[in-house]
């Protein structure tokens, strides 16, 4: 078909020119974009009171009278009639926690030993809310392996890994991860700090 347009001079429509052309997206706006496509929930807050707002409505909004939070910075989001907060693990409470970045190119929510111990993200429970800001956004994963080496140069962190699907009944066909699932129900509280 392309060969009789060419032969004849038929000029190609414009909307397939349209399509062809590549979106180059803000470091931010790919993340929001891919992380939203894979399922995650997102709410972008201007202001510290914005985190603890909106992380009231989560908890009203799933029932969420328990949470668990491992990271001690973190309980000033939470007045203690919120939520019950714990420090161990249970499967069907909601853990609280920040993350090492945001990678950009694939949505994905990267995370190291600082954040889950020596916990595996598969054996965590299902319901994770993170609390994260704009200058944790890296383009990929190289670059946020190298943000961690920079981070915590002399005390690297262990068990880094990542959160790659937020959609709990979504099955994923990489044989590799086969009985490893790290499907989460995910809420990201994004703090602009930039």
């Amino acid at each position: 078909m392309n060969f009789f347009k060419k032969l004849f001079n038929i000029p190609v429509t414009e909307d397939k020119e349209i399509q062809k052309q590549e979106v180059d997206l803000s470091l931010d706006d790919l993340f929001v974009h891919n992380f939203v496509e894979k399922g995650g929930k997102f709410l972008y807050c201007l202001k510290e009171n914005e985190v603890v707002e909106n992380l009231k409505n989560i908890l009203r909004e799933n029932n969420w009278k328990q949470i668990t939070l491992l990271d001690n910075h973190l309980a000033s989001f939470f007045d203690r009639e919120d939520a019950v907060i714990d420090k161990n693990f249970h499967i069907d409470v909601p853990v609280f926690l920040n993350c090492e970045h945001l990678i950009a190119d694939t949505g994905d929510i990267l995370f190291s030993s600082k954040q889950l111990k020596s916990t595996k993200i598969s054996e965590m429970p299902q319901n994770f809310i993170v609390y994260a800001t704009t200058s944790q956004l890296v383009k990929d994963r190289r670059q946020g392996l190298t943000g961690i080496n920079i981070h915590h140069k002399g005390d690297l962190p262990t068990n880094i890994s990542s959160v790659k699907n937020y959609n709990l009944n979504k099955s994923d066909d990489n044989f590799l991860n086969y009985g490893n699932s790290n499907s989460k129900n995910l809420y990201l509280l994004l703090l602009e700090d930039l």
